[in-house]
């Protein structure tokens, strides 16, 4: 068994590992990467970039079927070849994959070991790793930055292999006729719809009432009410039965309209979420506090594992699901590993997170069940009457916003709604200045734009700061200060 001691060992060549990596060996230390599956990362491989594949595809076939409806009629011999659609889907993913492989090819082989580690043992100045039983690494700091894979109820064992994953489902030949969708958090729902506008009959049965995160009611509702226009959507499933029958999967549940159906379908796909890749670590040698799901306490605003000189980046840690933490979390992570134990926190950016079904999702900032009623006001508007959505023929959806009645400042916001990847942002950035309500109005909005929706919302929100203030708003939104 060979020996390597370094300065930071980081455990997993995803996009947190990788930016972890990189910023490590910036910052002048001696740094492996160690990866036991394939690489590529899970946005190219499995997650943001074939999702948006299909979605690419289904969106193009659902609004020219559209069109129909504008006088315009050229439908007839539209048709879907799923086997073709899918090869699209993972010729352009591959490509993806393919600059991630070229980056990975890029770094010095003698950084880059194979295989599994594990924790064997954590001394005062070192950390022990074992990478299978080839490689023993003494490592001065430790950045765990494994990711995280899809979960499973063993329920859904029976359907054998009828049954898909998020990181299977892109691997199918051609589309299924019928498709049951376990799961209605933001990849099941773009999945489900996507494949639906492909002419897959899909039933969604989600659990608990959840749509794509929305933990705002009116927002949530909005969304529900759109997506169950195109498909069957329960968020709130009572399943009585599952079971294989002559080969084929079939589900006994209790419907929306009160009777008990039982229905067969050609393929199952759980997207019920991903758990933290944590188990192989043997973290129990590691010395680190734990909480209640096994994951390492941390730091977010350093990703320091206690005082110890680990740390976690990217979706193993369970906070941050998306890429752009992912990168956040490595380079901290990173810098911290290689300056330990001179440890560094910094201010995160706000939490921000998009779903790209129809009408898309965006969430910024803390969710209203986190914030006292009594300390904000709200700003509403429903698309479904919004000059530019109606036009566009995507008038479905609704916003609302969330600012501190003390300040005027906007603290977040939930939306569903045409366009909310672009509305998101402006919004984020708005919350990440710590802008006021009367400070964002007092800014340009063009006519006629799907932007002016915000205005409507932030009008709203406006008015009853002023209200409660006992001050009269501000004409036309001219005022500046807050």
């Amino acid at each position: 068994m060979r020996t390597q001691h370094v300065d930071v060992a980081v455990i997993g060549a995803g996009t947190a590992g990788m930016a972890a990596w990189h910023t490590a060996t910036q910052a002048g230390a001696s740094a492996v990467l160690i990866e036991a599956g394939a690489f590529g990362t899970t946005c190219a491989r499995v997650g943001c970039m074939p999702s948006k594949l299909l979605l690419a595809v289904a969106n193009g076939v659902y609004d020219a079927r559209q069109l129909r409806s504008r006088g315009v009629d050229g439908t007839a011999g539209l048709q879907v070849d799923g086997q073709l659609a899918m090869q699209f889907v993972r010729r352009e993913r591959d490509h993806f994959v393919a600059s991630v492989l070229k980056e990975i090819a890029s770094l010095p082989q003698e950084c880059l070991l194979r295989g599994r580690a594990r924790f064997a043992a954590s001394a005062s100045e070192s950390h022990r790793l074992m990478i299978d039983d080839a490689w023993q690494i003494e490592a001065r700091s430790v950045v765990i930055a494994t990711g995280a894979t899809p979960h499973v109820p063993p329920e859904f064992k029976v359907f054998g292999e009828r049954l898909f994953t998020s990181d299977t489902i892109f691997e199918i030949e051609t589309l299924p006729r019928r498709l049951a969708v376990f799961g209605a958090g933001p990849l099941a729902l773009e999945l489900a719809q996507g494949l639906s506008r492909l002419g897959v009959d899909v039933r969604v049965f989600g659990r608990d009432g959840e749509v794509a995160g929305i933990t705002d009611k009116s927002v949530r509702d909005a969304l529900k009410k759109s997506l169950a226009s195109e498909f069957y959507f329960d968020p709130d499933t009572t399943i009585q039965d599952m079971l294989v029958e002559d080969g084929i999967p079939t589900i006994r549940f209790l419907a929306t309209d009160g009777l008990t159906r039982r229905e067969q379908f050609d393929a199952v796909l759980v997207a019920t979420g991903r758990r933290p890749a944590l188990k192989p670590l043997l973290l129990e040698h590691a010395g680190v506090e734990m909480d209640d799901h096994g994951t390492p306490c941390f730091d977010p605003a350093s990703m320091q594992c206690g005082s110890s000189s680990i740390f976690v980046a990217g979706d193993c840690d369970g906070s941050r699901p998306w890429l752009q933490d992912a990168s956040d979390e490595g380079q901290l992570a990173g810098a911290n590993a290689a300056r330990f134990p001179d440890v560094e926190r910094v201010k995160r950016k706000v939490p921000f997170s998009v779903v790209f079904c129809q009408p898309q999702v965006a969430t910024i900032g803390p969710p209203i069940s986190a914030l006292d009623e009594k300390d904000i006001v709200t700003g509403f508007v429903s698309f479904e009457d919004q000059g530019r959505s109606r036009i566009e023929g995507q008038a479905h959806g609704a916003l609302r916003l969330y600012a501190e009645v003390s300040t005027g400042r906007l603290i977040g916001a939930q939306l569903c709604g045409p366009q909310a990847e672009h509305l998101g942002h402006l919004l984020a950035w708005a919350v990440q200045l710590s802008l006021c309500v009367d400070e964002v109005l007092a800014l340009p909005f063009y006519h006629p734009v799907v932007e002016e929706g915000l205005r409507t919302a932030l009008r709203d929100a406006g008015a009853k700061l002023h209200a409660k203030r006992g001050a009269s708003a501000p004409h036309m939104a001219t005022a500046v200060g807050c």
